[in-house]
């Protein structure tokens, strides 16, 4: 267990996402850990980009969190280099491999990203936000303004890593620190029952399942969310 009174906290997105995915949790949390945001976008596969992340993350012992997507580099992290992380935390995220089904959905969206970008941003949205969000402008115009950013290009690598990520279900054993799941209540993209599982197979973790919210939950319900990792830190790093 670390005993750093501030720890270093590396923080991966999700699909599309940026470091607008964390800012809250980055804003709330500056007294207590020091933040970065790995870059997601620069390779197709799930162990590159988490090589990428690591090399990134120049101190040598941190935390790691991560959301949908960096859920899985974040379990590839813990395949690589888990001397290095000392709490790890995984959100709105899954240790399954991708279904057959949801291979073929990414292939529909990839072809249709390269007529049409925007209307795949579109579509995803009443995926990633709880229904009582639909309306609220400004996050929506959030969300869209990050998976603008991040682009097509990047999106289509990120969506080949994803297709091809590997069962982590089987690793989940080896995982020794101290590890925060955490969900929406209504995530339809990685429902409840798959982050029982995550408990189910890491030894030392505890289930947070976040009330009215959606796939993306560091945006859905920032307070809560932001909550729910100061007290993983505190327990972790005292």
């Amino acid at each position: 267990m670390t005993t750093l009174k501030h720890p270093h906290l590396l923080l991966l997105p999700g699909l599309l996402n940026d470091g607008r995915l964390w800012q809250h949790q980055i804003n709330a949390l500056s007294d207590t850990a020091y933040a970065s945001v790995a870059d997601l976008t620069v390779a197709d596969t799930i162990a590159e980009l988490a090589t990428a992340a690591l090399s990134q993350m120049r101190a040598d012992h941190f935390a790691l969190a991560g959301l949908s997507m960096g859920g899985y580099v974040a379990l590839e992290i813990m395949r690589q280099a888990p001397e290095r992380v000392s709490a790890l935390a995984l959100l709105d995220t899954s240790a399954r491999p991708d279904t057959q089904e949801a291979t073929q959905n990414r292939k529909k969206l990839m072809q249709q990203a390269e007529t049409n970008f925007p209307s795949v941003i579109d579509a995803l949205l009443p995926k990633l936000v709880h229904t009582s969000q639909m309306h609220n402008t400004a996050l929506l115009e959030q969300i869209t303004a990050m998976a603008l950013s991040v682009g097509k290009d990047a999106f289509l690598r990120q969506q080949r890593a994803i297709m091809g990520r590997i069962d982590s279900l089987p690793s989940l054993s080896t995982i020794t620190c101290p590890t925060l799941v955490l969900c929406g209540r209504e995530d339809v993209i990685t429902p409840v029952e798959v982050h029982r599982e995550l408990v189910g197979g890491i030894p030392d973790s505890k289930l947070v399942v976040v009330e009215k919210c959606g796939h993306l939950s560091t945006l859905g319900q920032p307070q809560d969310v932001t909550n729910a990792l100061k007290q993983w830190l505190q327990d972790a790093h005292q």
